[in-house]
């Protein structure tokens, strides 16, 4: 680790900016796709607290969306809901745009969307499931980030910014007999955060994700073993699940001002596997 001495009272230009930006307050923009419910609505509400505007994707629900909306806006941010497809191009274009139209210029991006289909192994997994899953968590989150990069890089007008990936600790643990398919479209989204840092970190983006273990959503119900969390606690060390606001509160750090010289980085979230 490199080490720089100064000298009493010195203030590095990095520090200055910091200060300004905290004395100055300004208006953070950020969307969340997958906001309608679990660690996106949580999400969504944490960074409403940190002062941001929230635009809220989802695919089905409207009325989870809605209740997001109605908590972004009790935490004292505004909010946009917007339906919408992760993996449809255009579609995704269409949120961004809408969020920037109604809220101001974008400077963050949480992308949050994915889905892991049913429990099982992996011989018995269906191609449609593997295909549906890549497409979204892999195709979805690749072309939320893209759009991201276009709304806050330099290169193309914007004033810097920060993305955050929803990864996940499958993704180095590889979830043998449940979803496999499912950790390998995880690792291709951390494999993604360290390339999209290195490319557009020049350009004033900072790209990290963040790998939560198991965390109490609505997700387990829909593997279809409900029970699923408290039954992986036995092997957690900290032997409880996580909290959706307990990933929230990680991923808000990651798009603060206190994460500035963060980017690359894989935060596990998942109490010590």
């Amino acid at each position: 680790m490199e080490t720089v001495n100064a000298s009493e009272g010195s203030v590095s230009p990095e520090q200055e900016r910091r200060a300004g930006a905290a004395a100055q307050a300004p208006g953070r923009v950020t969307v969340v796709t997958g906001g309608g419910r679990g660690i996106g609505a949580a999400t969504a509400v944490r960074l409403a607290r940190a002062g941001h505007g929230v635009g809220i994707g989802y695919e089905r629900d409207a009325e989870a969306a809605a209740r997001t909306a109605t908590a972004v806006r009790e935490a004292g941010g505004e909010a946009v809901t917007f339906r919408m497809d992760v993996t449809d191009e255009d579609q995704v274009d269409a949120l961004f745009t809408e969020v920037r139209e109604r809220l101001g210029p974008v400077t963050g991006a949480v992308c949050n969307a994915g889905i892991t289909g049913r429990l099982g192994r992996f011989t018995e997994t269906p191609a449609a499931v593997m295909r549906r899953v890549t497409e979204v968590n892999v195709l979805g989150t690749l072309l939320c980030a893209r759009r991201a990069v276009r709304e806050m890089s330099t290169a193309y007008g914007g004033g810097g910014g920060a993305i955050v990936a929803v990864s996940s600790c499958a993704a180095t643990l590889g979830s043998p007999g449940e979803y496999v398919h499912y950790a390998a479209s995880k690792a291709a989204v951390d494999a993604m955060t360290v390339g999209l840092a290195k490319e557009y970190g020049p350009e004033g983006v900072r790209v990290n994700s963040v790998q939560p273990g198991s965390v109490l959503t609505g997700m387990h119900a829909a593997m279809g073993d409900p029970d699923r969390a408290w039954k992986k606690a036995e092997g957690t060390p900290l032997r409880r699940p996580g909290e959706p606001e307990e990933v929230a509160d990680a991923i808000a750090w990651l798009l603060s001002d206190e994460a500035s010289f963060t980017s690359g980085a894989m935060l596990r979230v998942s109490g010590g596997l």
